[in-house]
């Protein structure tokens, strides 16, 4: 059986591996563009010739332009220099069809110089929304008063309450242009299939030429700079920055926006893919490189951790050495945290795994209780089963760990419910209940970890946990520190990734000096007996118990593997 689980953990990590260098040669596929070898079917660059440019925006309500009819120019930039780097703030004019929940495109042409782009056969061209539709977030009130901070503005639209949670029409504020100023030479006969839809060609004499490569970055517009467009919003600023790209880079920036926009195709909302956006846009790439094998190594630990914990736990017959309050702690805690991460809309990332984690800790209190359910016709019955005597002194532990823990968490918790009533403003009543329940989770909620390490300290013993399942999750933890900084999430919750590496610390302390101790006791017991401890309770080197020579469950606990040797 060992070596069928152990077959089981290699095959996962043997396709872990594969994984990791499959990614990385595909990640070297996209970065790096064979050059043309031979100048019988080469396409040269249109910038090596040095043309005088002029960067225009323009601004419409119509998707397709055909003629330089309705349209508004915002920005005109005369005598472009690929290669500086700038930024410019206009403030653009919004039509009333855009008021009234309509859209807003934004044409930007880079053309010959002195040339209007409609007259200019070599000019090239992209279009990009200025407005997405979302649902706009629901305002925040002092639930005892009614304050709003924006309450002036809600009577000012005067919106119907049937209308708060239809999808309106919000600004981008920024737009972010870049064009790939690298004098690569293509080869026509294997052109990159991500670049070649950027590029247009031109004949110029024997040569094929592609002009200039104009690019939009999309994963610039992030969700929190969204702007909600009024009725009154006659004018909005529009921030139009510039830069180069490299050849590299912008493959790389192509094949990121396409994996964003499959997201969306796959049922991810805008925010969703808005946290996806942030783990490129905010970090450099050699910070992202660190970021994928961080994550990769998270997602191998997380399916060990859960792969362990579940083969514990279904194993598990006996509650000796385990803190059932913990458990039912843990459980409580998780479907607490969930709630609250779902009802601030955070991003599936955080929201998925904290969902299959609070139904491991559910089934895990079942197992915890020793609960079945009979159905007698249509009404369950929950029947408990009994608890032997070790069992039932573990649980005298508990109670009292539980008993002194009472006096310090519970005016606590009750205290900074109040407190946020009071002086903070929340969506609804439900949000409170959610907010204090959590609260007090992350902030008070390493204190239910405690009994645990009560019942460890009092049984003499670590040999009844899953230290395999911790072992990972210990790895996890550390690794969460670094997406803390990474991926958004409610800072509480990113406090409490630091607040389980004191406790993980803690397990491991008791963990040496247990092991420490079992190895003082095994010697000391050998050497009492050299012909072994005969037919009675016999102390393996691990910590558990052999009766009669035989392996069984460790039913009395190991009073002797941590402390003095008796």
């Amino acid at each position: 059986m060992w070596s069928g689980r152990s077959s089981f953990t290699s095959l996962v990590v043997g396709v872990f591996v594969v994984y990791v260098v499959h990614t990385c040669w595909v990640m070297y596929g996209i970065v790096y563009t064979r050059p043309c070898g031979s100048d019988g079917n080469c396409i040269q660059p249109y910038l090596a010739r040095r043309p005088k440019l002029q960067l225009s925006v323009y601004t419409t309500t119509r998707s397709n332009l055909g003629a330089e009819n309705n349209v508004d120019l915002v920005l005109n930039v005369e005598d472009f220099d690929v290669e500086s780097k700038f930024e410019r703030t206009v403030n653009v004019s919004v039509p009333k069809k855009t008021r009234n929940n309509g859209t807003l495109y934004a044409y930007i042409f880079l053309h010959h110089a002195g040339i209007l782009p409609w007259h200019d056969g070599k000019q090239v061209h992209l279009v990009s929304p200025l407005t997405t539709y979302m649902v706009p977030k629901p305002e925040e009130v002092n639930l005892l008063t009614g304050e709003s901070t924006t309450q002036q503005q809600i009577e000012a639209e005067k919106k119907p309450p049937s209308a708060l949670d239809e999808p309106v029409s919000h600004w981008r504020p920024r737009l972010t242009l870049n064009v790939m100023v690298d004098d690569f030479v293509f080869d026509g006969a294997s052109l990159p299939a991500d670049v070649h839809r950027y590029m247009k060609m031109i004949q110029l004499g024997k040569t094929v030429h592609y002009l200039p490569i104009l690019f939009i970055d999309q994963l610039s517009n992030r969700v929190k700079d969204l702007m909600v467009i009024n009725r009154s919003s006659t004018e909005l600023p529009l921030t139009v920055s510039y830069d180069k790209i490299s050849l590299g880079r912008l493959r790389f920036w192509i094949h990121m926006q396409d994996a964003v926009y499959s997201l969306q195709q796959f049922g991810f909302s805008e925010k969703d893919a808005d946290e996806v956006k942030g783990i490129f846009v905010d970090t450099n790439l050699y910070f992202l490189a660190l970021t994928f094998f961080v994550a990769a190594f998270h997602l191998l630990f997380d399916f060990l951790a859960f792969k362990n914990d579940i083969s514990f736990w279904k194993k598990k017959r006996s509650m000796i050495g385990m803190s059932t309050k913990a458990v039912l702690w843990r459980g409580f805690s998780t479907v607490v945290i969930f709630l609250f991460l779902l009802d601030e809309q955070t991003s599936l990332l955080v929201l998925v795994p904290a969902g299959i984690g609070a139904a491991i800790e559910l089934w895990k209190v079942k197992k915890a209780l020793k609960m079945s359910v009979v159905w007698r016709g249509l009404r369950p019955q929950f029947q408990f089963g009994t608890y032997s005597e070790s069992e039932r002194k573990t649980e005298e532990y508990d109670t009292q760990a539980m008993r002194y823990l009472s006096y310090l968490l519970y005016p606590l918790c009750i205290g900074g419910a109040v407190y946020s009533l009071l002086n903070v403003k929340y969506k609804s009543w439900y949000s409170w209940l959610i907010n204090s329940f959590v609260n007090g989770v992350y902030a008070f909620g390493f204190l239910f970890m405690l009994p645990q390490l009560f019942v460890n300290y009092k049984m003499k013993s670590v040999a009844h946990l899953p230290w395999k399942a911790f072992t990972y999750k210990a790895f996890n933890t550390f690794i969460d520190d670094v997406f803390a900084f990474i991926i958004t999430m409610p800072t509480s919750h990113r406090l409490a990734c630091f607040r389980d590496d004191v406790v993980f610390l803690v397990y491991l302390y008791q963990r040496c000096v247990a092991a420490v101790a079992t190895s003082t006791v095994w010697r000391a017991r050998r050497g009492r007996h050299p012909q072994g401890l005969g037919t009675g309770t016999e102390l393996r080197p691990d910590g558990e118990h052999t009766t009669g020579g035989h392996e069984g469950t460790p039913d009395i606990p190991p009073a002797a593997t941590w402390g003095l040797v008796s």
